[in-house]
């Protein structure tokens, strides 16, 4: 039990094109014993994408199937496509004794704080809601009528930031990602020290 007492479940969210994938994966590799979990989607893989690694591709009758059945810790339809988080993979973690990342949206994030009020929350905030806009223009992956509504829909996130436990601007990629570990070293002092003064 000590093991599960001292397992993070960390929460990042941030508006889309804020790096978040990008700070995650390098967040991977200088913190070994943290595990990422892999959203499932109903939407089409981009190109380089692959299935289990970066999504778990279903189609919307299985999306569905397994959304009835309460395999998903959080799901949420998101431009016109479902994304859910499967609990399984939290309860893995925990039984190994790993830290799992869940990167997520503000909706998804507030039912994993209702179900697992002990999880941690970082909001990544971009320098700018303008730079903001040129990295999802430079991606080259919407038209104009999609980048407005991520816009939109990034205004709507940032208002929620507050709800979090931990802010970060990735202004700079590296120092974002320092900060984030510094966030998760402190965090996990303090659960130790929690179990150890409740045995």
């Amino acid at each position: 039990m000590n093991k599960e007492k001292q397992t993070l479940v960390i929460i990042i969210s941030a508006p889309s094109g804020c790096g978040k994938t990008t700070i995650v994966n390098k967040l991977l590799g200088k913190m070994p014993g943290i595990k990422r979990s892999i959203s499932c989607t109903t939407r089409s893989p981009r190109e380089g994408e692959a299935d289990g690694e970066d999504y778990i591709f279903m189609s919307e009758e299985e999306f569905k199937r397994k959304r009835e059945e309460g395999a998903f810790l959080e799901w949420e339809d998101n431009f016109g496509q479902s994304y859910g988080t499967l609990e399984v993979q939290a309860k893995e973690a925990a039984a190994e004794g790993r830290d799992i990342v869940l990167s997520i949206d503000v909706k998804g994030a507030r039912k994993v704080k209702k179900k697992i009020p002990e999880s941690i929350s970082v909001f990544i905030m971009p320098p700018s809601v303008e730079e903001l806009y040129a990295r999802l223009k430079g991606r080259n992956t919407d038209n104009n009528e999609q980048l407005e509504m991520r816009i939109k829909e990034a205004r709507k996130e940032i208002e929620a930031s507050d709800e979090y436990d931990y802010l970060v601007v990735n202004e700079d990629l590296d120092q974002a990602i320092e900060e984030l570990c510094e966030i998760i070293t402190e965090e996990k002092e303090n659960r130790k020290e929690q179990t150890k003064s409740e045995e």
